[in-house]
C-alpha cells in the first residue's frame, strides 16, 4: 500500500474516534471571505429577497460565534429596541439560514425553487430573548456530478445567481462548482502536444459534459465549441466569487485519470488501459482511456490541471474526483486500487499540500460485486484518514457507511440522492430522511461530518428538499404531520384546510416510500409503450386522487397563489400520470382478449383526449415548458450552427439520450410539448399498430414496433419544432375541466375493484 501504512490508518481512526469524529485535517475548510465582505454579501442577498424591507433587519457575521473548534456554523436572532431583527451568523451562510429561518417561523414566508411566498409582516414579528442555533455538523453539501447536465447546463447568471440565494437561505455551504473546467482541459491538451481535432473528440457536447468528466463517454452531441467554453468560463468567476461572498466551500474538479485517446500520439509510451463501454454505447462513444497512476505522466497531467485552474479561479482546498463511477477497474487487487487513490491525492498535493479529496461513493452502490470490504477498503486507504471526504451518495435508501464500518474511518457525509435523471414524478422516503442522518450521527464510531442533497436533478418534489435542508440545522427529527402542516400553510400563504388534507394524504402515500426503491420514473406514460411495462406502485393511488380533490376543491380560494398553482398543475400531473396506467392495462387487456372495441375505445381515450389534455394543463404554468428548456438551450449560441448544436442536445437528453436510444428516457420529463409531440405519437403509434395487429390477425412484434417507434423518436429530436416558452391558458380552469372528466372515471374503477 502506497503512502500510509495499515497501522498508521488504524491508529488515526481510533483516535478520531476518541475525539467525538473532529477531523483536524478538515478544520482548514472554510470561508475565505473576510466578515465585512460576507456581511455585505447577505445584505445585498436579503435586498434581493425583499427589497425595502430589508432596512429593517440588521446583519452581521462574525466568525468567532462558530461553535467548538471545528467550527460549526451558528446563528442569532435578537429583536432589537425599536423593532428590528439583529441576525449574527458565524458565516454568511450562517446568516442567511437565520433569516430564512426567522422568515419561516416568524412570518410564514416560503421560498422554492417555483415559487417564493415573501408577505413579510409589519411591523416584524418580535423575537424573545435571543435565539441560538448551531448545526449539529459541519457541512450541508449540495449537488451530484449530474446535476450541472441534468438541471444547470443551460443557465445563465440570473439562474445561478438565483439557486446561489437558495442555497444560503437554505443553510447550504458546501457546493460542486464545476462550471468552466473544459476551459481550463482545452488550455492543458494544447500545451501537451494535442491538436484541437483530438480535444474535440474528448469533450462532449454541453448536455452530456457530466459523463464525459467522469470517463463515461466522449463525442457524443459534440464537438464542443470553444464559445462555449469562453461564456463557460466568465460564468464560473461569478459564481465562485457569489459563493465564496457568501462564505460558502466550492468544490472544484481535479484529475481522475482519463485522458484523450490524442495522448498516445503525443507520447506513444505512455501507459494507458482502454476501458470498457458504458451503459449501452459503444466505443464510438465510450471505452475511455485510464491513464494508469504509476505513469509519470498521471502526476504531469494532473498537476498542469491543479496548477491551471489555481490560477484562474483560486482554491478552497477540497476537490472532487471520480475515477470509477460506473466504470469497473481492471484489477481487483487491493495494492492496485490503493496506488489508483494515492496516485490522485497526489496529483493533488503536490500542487496543493492542504488538498482534501472528495469522492462519491456511488461506485460501491453501483458494482457491490466488485466493491467488496478489500477493496473498498484499499480504495479509501490510499490516502491519509481525513483526507478524503465521501459522499454516502444514497444514503437515504442504500447507505454505505453501515457497511464498511463508516468508511473505515474516512469522513463522509449523509447524503439524500431522491432523483434520478430529474424526472417528473411524486416521489419522497420521508421517514428514512427524517430519521437517517441522526441514526448515521450515533452509528458506533461514526464519522459522518455532514448531510447533503445529490439529486441528479432538480426543480421537483419540492417539499422533499425544504425538509432534507432543515435537517441539516436540527438535532433531532421532525414531526412530519405537523411540519407538513406548517410547510402548507407558509407555501400558500393561508391555512386552508382542503390544502392541509391534501398533503397528509400525500405525506403518508406517495411521498412514504419505504421500499428499496430508486426514484427513476416508470409511468407507462414516460417509456417506450410495450405489452409488458412496470405498472407497480408503493403507495395506495386513491390517496393521490384524493388530495388532487381536494386541492381542486381549494383552487378558489388558492389560486392567487403562485406555488399553489405550481402544485395544482403537479398533483394533477400525477393524478393523469395514474389515469394513463389504467388505459394503457385496459388497452392491454383488451388486445389479449381480441376486442377490437374495447381497444379503440380505451386507445382513442388515452391518445386523443387524456395526453392532449395533459399536454394543454403543462403547458399552462411556466415550469412545465418544453420550449423553455430549449430556448435556454438556444439562447447560448453565437451562431445557427450552435443553435442547432444545443438544441440537438436539449432534445436528446430528455428522450433518445444517444444516437440510439442508448439510454432511453432515462432523463424523462412531463413538459407541455413534449408530451403531445413525443410521448403521445408514441402511444398514437402503439395504439393502431395493436389495433392493425387485431384487424390482420398478426401478432405484434416488440421489435418491429421498436424500429418504427425509433424513427419517431428520432424524428422528434431533429424537428426543429419551436415550442412556446410563455404559459398559456388559465390552469384552474383546465385543471377543473380535466377533473370533472376523469374524476368520476378513476372513482367507478375504484368501486369496481372493491
Amino acid at each position: 500500500m502506497h503512502g500510509f501504512p495499515i497501522f498508521a490508518h488504524a491508529l488515526l481512526a481510533l483516535a478520531a474516534a476518541a475525539a467525538g469524529m473532529e477531523f483536524a485535517t478538515l478544520v482548514h475548510l472554510k470561508p475565505q471571505a473576510a466578515d465585512a465582505t460576507q456581511t455585505q454579501a447577505v445584505e445585498e442577498l436579503l435586498r434581493r429577497l425583499i427589497g425595502g424591507r430589508a432596512a429593517d433587519f440588521v446583519l452581521q457575521v462574525n466568525s468567532s460565534l462558530a461553535a467548538r473548534e471545528e467550527g460549526a456554523d451558528t446563528y442569532q436572532l435578537r429583536t432589537l429596541p425599536g423593532g428590528k431583527l439583529q441576525v449574527t451568523g458565524s458565516t454568511g451562510v450562517a446568516a442567511a439560514a437565520g433569516i430564512y429561518s426567522y422568515l419561516k417561523y416568524s412570518c410564514g414566508c416560503h421560498i422554492s425553487w417555483s415559487a417564493a411566498q415573501l408577505r413579510v409582516p409589519s411591523p416584524l414579528p418580535p423575537v424573545k430573548g435571543t435565539v441560538t442555533v448551531t448545526a449539529p455538523n459541519r457541512f450541508r453539501y449540495y449537488q451530484n456530478v449530474c446535476t450541472s447536465s441534468y438541471s444547470f447546463v443551460w443557465w445563465d447568471w440570473e439562474r445561478w445567481e438565483k439557486e446561489i440565494d437558495w442555497m444560503a437561505l437554505n443553510g447550504i455551504n458546501m457546493a460542486l462548482a464545476f462550471t468552466g473546467q473544459e476551459a481550463i482541459w482545452q488550455r492543458v491538451y494544447l500545451s501537451l502536444g494535442l491538436n484541437q481535432s483530438e480535444i474535440d473528440e474528448f469533450f462532449t457536447g454541453p448536455a452530456f459534459l457530466a459523463w464525459g468528466r467522469m470517463g463515461n463517454l466522449h463525442t457524443w452531441a459534440g464537438p464542443l465549441p470553444l464559445s462555449w467554453n469562453l461564456k463557460q468560463l466568465y460564468l464560473q468567476y461569478r459564481i465562485l466569487a457569489r459563493m465564496r461572498s457568501l462564505g460558502m466551500i466550492p468544490v472544484l474538479p481535479a484529475f481522475a485519470g482519463h485522458v484523450p485517446r490524442g495522448i498516445l500520439r503525443v507520447f506513444p509510451e505512455v501507459n494507458v488501459t482502454k476501458l470498457g463501454s458504458w451503459s449501452n454505447f459503444d466505443c464510438t462513444y465510450s471505452c475511455s482511456y485510464l491513464l494508469d497512476p504509476e505513469d509519470p505522466m498521471f502526476q504531469v497531467i494532473g498537476a498542469l490541471f491543479l496548477n491551471e485552474q489555481t490560477r484562474e479561479f483560486g482554491t478552497d482546498h477540497i476537490y472532487n474526483a471520480d475515477t470509477f463511477n460506473e466504470m469497473s477497474p481492471t484489477s481487483s487487487d487491493p495494492t492496485y486500487l490503493s496506488s489508483i487513490s494515492s496516485a490522485i491525492f497526489k496529483s493533488m498535493t503536490t500542487v496543493d499540500p492542504n488538498a482534501i479529496w472528495m469522492m462519491q461513493g456511488w461506485l460501491f452502490i453501483n458494482d457491490p460485486g466488485f466493491w467488496k470490504p478489500a477493496q473498498i477498503r484499499a480504495l479509501l486507504h490510499g490516502a491519509p484518514i481525513g483526507r478524503i471526504l465521501v459522499l454516502d451518495l444514497f444514503a437515504e435508501t442504500m447507505p454505505v457507511y453501515l457497511n464498511t464500518e463508516s468508511f473505515y474511518g474516512q469522513p463522509f457525509i449523509w447524503c439524500m440522492l431522491h432523483n434520478f435523471g430529474g424526472n417528473h414524478g411524486y416521489f419522497g422516503s420521508v421517514e428514512t430522511i427524517n430519521r437517517g442522518p441522526f441514526d448515521a450521527k450515533h452509528f458506533p464510531n461514526s464519522t459522518m461530518v455532514g448531510t447533503g442533497l445529490t439529486p441528479e436533478g432538480i426543480n421537483q418534489n419540492e417539499m422533499i428538499y425544504e425538509l432534507m435542508n432543515e435537517i441539516g440545522w436540527r438535532q433531532e427529527p421532525v414531526i412530519l404531520s405537523e411540519w407538513v402542516d406548517g410547510y402548507v400553510q407558509r407555501r400558500y400563504g393561508s391555512n386552508n384546510a382542503n390544502a392541509r388534507t391534501a398533503w397528509q394524504l400525500l405525506l403518508r402515500s406517495v411521498f412514504n416510500c419505504t421500499l428499496l426503491l430508486k426514484n427513476h420514473n416508470h409511468s407507462p406514460l414516460v417509456r417506450r409503450p410495450s405489452l409488458k411495462m412496470n405498472t407497480d406502485v408503493w403507495y395506495n393511488q386513491s390517496d393521490v386522487y384524493e388530495a388532487w380533490r381536494l386541492l381542486q376543491n381549494a383552487s378558489s380560494v388558492l389560486a392567487a397563489s403562485d406555488a399553489f398553482l405550481y402544485d395544482l398543475v403537479d398533483v394533477t400531473r400525477q393524478a393523469v400520470q395514474q389515469l394513463v396506467t389504467d388505459y394503457y392495462l385496459e388497452i392491454k387487456q383488451a388486445y389479449r382478449s381480441h376486442s377490437l372495441p374495447d381497444l379503440m375505445t380505451a386507445g382513442g381515450v388515452l391518445v386523443y383526449d387524456l395526453i392532449p389534455e395533459l399536454d394543454i394543463l403543462l403547458s399552462s404554468e411556466q415550469h412545465f415548458l418544453l420550449g423553455s428548456w430549449l430556448s435556454d438551450a438556444q439562447s447560448l449560441a453565437t451562431s445557427e450552427q450552435e443553435a442547432a448544436l444545443y438544441d440537438l442536445n436539449a432534445r436528446n437528453q430528455l428522450t433518445l439520450w444517444g444516437p440510439t436510444g442508448n439510454i432511453l428516457d432515462y432523463a424523462n420529463k412531463q413538459y407541455g410539448g413534449l408530451i403531445m409531440d413525443y410521448y403521445g405519437m408514441r402511444w398514437g403509434l402503439f395504439v393502431s399498430t395493436l389495433v392493425e395487429c387485431l384487424n390482420t390477425g398478426t401478432p405484434f412484434h416488440q421489435d418491429e414496433f421498436n424500429q418504427a417507434v425509433f424513427l419517431v423518436e428520432k424524428g422528434f429530436t431533429f424537428n426543429k419544432k419551436k415550442y412556446p416558452s410563455i404559459p398559456t391558458g388559465n390552469t384552474v380552469e383546465i385543471v377543473k375541466k380535466i377533473y370533472l372528466k376523469y374524476y368520476p372515471h378513476q372513482q367507478e374503477k375504484h368501486k369496481m375493484k372493491k
